[in-house]
């Protein structure tokens, strides 16, 4: 291999690395504030953490008044880690359970129902969020930007 050739690959294996990273950032803020919308959607419509509960009692949400309630937050505060890029692996995972679950409990008519409650959605989000929890943050986010700092200190501390 010359080293015209070497100069190539290198210059097509960053381009293709950042990307990849341009891609994860905007799959992480796109699903952060579709997440972060949703909790706002469905704090309004309740009136307040209680009544997002007792919308999910009328769902036929198990443990409505605990579950509705830290959804919204988890939807919050998720949805706001996910755009920063912090602890992506971790919130992608919970968000696919999250998703799961509204598809087994809420989303329950057939694909593509007229009836505006299919899991489409649900189900397009969650895999978005395992896809986002198996590559994690890029380096784009937060997630690197930590990583890379204790790898420093890590160093410099031997």
């Amino acid at each position: 291999m010359t080293t015209t050739d070497c100069i190539g690959l290198a210059r097509n294996t960053i381009l293709a690395q950042t990307f990849r990273d341009v891609v994860l950032l905007v799959a992480r803020v796109g699903l952060g504030v579709i997440m972060v919308a949703h909790a706002k959607v469905e704090y309004d419509f309740g009136g307040s953490l209680a009544g997002v509960g007792r919308l999910f009692a009328e769902a036929g949400v198990p443990l409505a008044t605990l579950t509705g309630p830290a959804n919204v937050l988890f939807e919050l505060v998720g949805g706001i880690a996910m755009i920063l890029g912090a602890a992506v692996r971790m919130v992608g995972v919970l968000m696919a359970l999250n998703m799961a679950g509204a598809w087994i409990l809420v989303h329950t008519s057939g694909l593509f129902a007229m009836d505006h409650n299919g899991p489409e959605l649900v189900i397009a989000l969650g895999l978005l969020s395992l896809v986002l929890a198996v590559t994690g943050s890029g380096r784009l986010g937060l997630d690197h930007l930590i990583v890379r700092s204790l790898r420093r200190r890590s160093r410099t501390a031997v």
